[in-house]
């Protein structure tokens, strides 16, 4: 990991471009599913979660067009909530443990939202009550 070391008395000035971060990425991305209406993201993190929720969202319906590096733009207009009933859209959405937050879009607009178990990495506890709260 690359490091910063300061030697006091030198003022410090320059630029850096901070990367998007993950977990706020994922809700943002997750929100596209809102609206029929194209979105265009910047800063969008190119990182293996944020590219599996990219996938799981074009599986979905989603056209998703990388207009540069980190900028995306998104039309959800012909999103297939039939979709969620495949075998496919189980093993891609229970690959990431994002996906619960396809939910509240999903249902926001459409009326109906399926999830399986979500996946990802095994840290430790992290309970799903606060997403299923916010549902009810």
């Amino acid at each position: 990991m690359a490091s910063f070391e300061i030697v006091g008395g030198k003022k410090l000035k320059g630029e850096i471009t901070p990367q998007g971060a993950k977990n706020e990425a994922l809700q943002i991305l997750c929100a596209v599913l809102l609206t029929d209406e194209p979105i265009t993201i910047h800063n969008v993190p190119h990182i293996r979660d944020v590219n599996k929720l990219l996938e799981l969202l074009a599986s979905l319906g989603v056209k998703i067009d990388r207009s540069g590096e980190s900028t995306i733009k998104f039309d959800s207009s012909k999103v297939d909530v039939k979709y969620m009933e495949t075998e496919s859209f189980k093993e891609k959405a229970s690959s990431i443990r994002g996906s619960v937050m396809i939910i509240g879009p999903l249902l926001a607009r459409f009326g109906n939202g399926r999830l399986p178990k979500p996946g990802g990495d095994k840290i430790g506890r992290r309970p799903m009550d606060t997403h299923f709260k916010g549902l009810a």
